[in-house]
């Protein structure tokens, strides 16, 4: 569906800005209880499961080395093809939502695997997938764009929408808002079930990362042209643009922000991780690996070394900062002299990247199929968990950091129990 004309839709004269929006507030609990009250939840046919889906670790067979080892607890299998994303419900942390390749995408029960349901009548590959702040809904989202919301206690669908192709969808952190950024430079945000929208058009290349900062009134959102925008929720306008030296020289691939959302930190295909003050909009600083050559053109029929950061993120409890690269090294910064504390290896690419909530321990998975836990004060691995038999594409962390949920490649979702030496 393209975005329609009129009011809502952005557009761009020249290097003259107008900007038109549907008003939008950031809503408030009650405004969205209501809200709910007058919504007709309509069964539209959602089936319970007939059989069971799941498997413990003893009914697996070994198909093959990398597989030999197994350290899960659950196993969830009813995908046919690679498993993309993963979310958990962030109010008990005991469903969990898978996304992949076959099309499809599943709400199950982490205990034991079990499915409560699942997001139906997607026709392009799951890519994103997730709860709303308060468990209440579950949205999916597919390659193609389009969007899909459930009421996770009566497993029905409240709303769809068609976008642009699909690169990313973030729920708001305290109000049923899903804001997604598509291929065509727009960001969207809807309010959930009502569906009213509003559009942020950024430049005419893919919105490839975005989030919403922790004071919900604001979202960064990073190009493929390398630059970053922080934006104002309500009004619909950009706060600031980091453009040119200020932005990166390549695509952004991932944002993240500290826990009161004063600092922002981007990453980017061209290697460079930059600290980034929100309230001011100026580069705090920029981290290099310094290990990382000069890119270096191809001979023919040779493919070029390549590197990039793939994922990063804050500390709670000590001024830390992590970047994961494609080369596999893990880096923690201190953000307090702005410097290397400490590079962990890994022998292949780091998918991503989580840091517990309270303590400054950083997991981290890769194209190996195994999940590590650092700590970074030391910068020593903690533990290593395997049981895929191909590279981890997604992964998530429960509250206590008891239980982290991988999906892999091998079209398999796992549950393992993270067991740690100073429990």
């Amino acid at each position: 569906m393209e975005p329609a004309e009129g009011p809502g839709a952005l557009s761009f004269h020249g290097d003259e800005e107008i900007i038109e929006v549907v008003e939008l507030g950031p809503p408030g609990p009650d405004d969205l209880a209501e809200e709910m009250e007058d919504v007709d939840f309509d069964d539209e046919g959602a089936e319970e499961p007939e059989a069971e889906t799941w498997e413990t670790e003893d009914d697996e067979g070994v198909e093959d080395s990398m597989e030999a080892q197994d350290d899960s607890e659950v196993t969830f299998s009813l995908h046919t093809a690679s498993v993309f994303c993963v979310s958990l419900d962030p109010k008990t942390n005991t469903l969990a939502v898978t996304g992949g390749e076959d099309d499809k995408a599943f709400v199950w029960r982490v205990s034991d695997g079990e499915l409560l349901f699942e997001c139906s009548g997607h026709k392009d590959s799951v890519t994103c997938a997730g709860f709303s702040h308060d468990s209440v809904f579950v949205a999916t989202g597919d390659m193609s764009g389009l969007i899909k919301v459930w009421r996770v206690d009566t497993k029905e669908e409240v709303w769809s929408f068609e976008v642009g192709d699909l690169e990313w969808m973030e729920w708001h952190p305290q109000a049923h808002v899903l804001l997604a950024g598509t291929a065509d430079g727009n960001s969207w945000m809807w309010k959930i079930p009502s569906g009213d929208c509003k559009t942020f058009q950024g430049p005419a290349c893919p919105a490839t990362c975005g989030k919403i900062l922790p004071d919900g009134k604001r979202a960064v959102v990073g190009y493929e042209d390398g630059t970053m925008r922080i934006w104002d929720l309500k009004q619909g306008t950009s706060l600031h643009v980091l453009k040119g030296q200020d932005g990166h020289q390549d695509p952004m691939t991932c944002v993240a922000s500290n826990q009161d959302g004063s600092l922002i930190m981007t990453g980017s295909v061209d290697c460079h991780a930059k600290l980034v003050n929100s309230a001011t909009g100026k580069v705090v600083c920029v981290f290099k690996l310094e290990s990382v050559a000069p890119k270096v053109p191809a001979g023919e029929g040779e493919e070029a070394e390549s590197n990039s950061v793939e994922s990063l993120g804050f500390c709670n409890v000590m001024p830390l900062a992590a970047v994961g690269y494609l080369d596999g090294t893990l880096a923690i910064y201190d953000l307090s002299t702005q410097s290397l504390r400490h590079k962990c290896q890994h022998e292949s690419g780091i998918v991503q990247l989580l840091w517990e909530e309270s303590s400054a321990v950083v997991y981290t998975c890769s194209l190996d199929g195994a999940v590590r836990l650092w700590d970074a004060r030391s910068g020593k691995m903690i533990s290593e968990y395997r049981g895929h038999s191909a590279e981890i594409l997604d992964f998530a962390v429960n509250k206590d950091a008891s239980i982290v949920v991988t999906t892999s490649g091998d079209h398999q979702a796992k549950v393992f129990c993270v067991q740690r030496p100073d429990r």
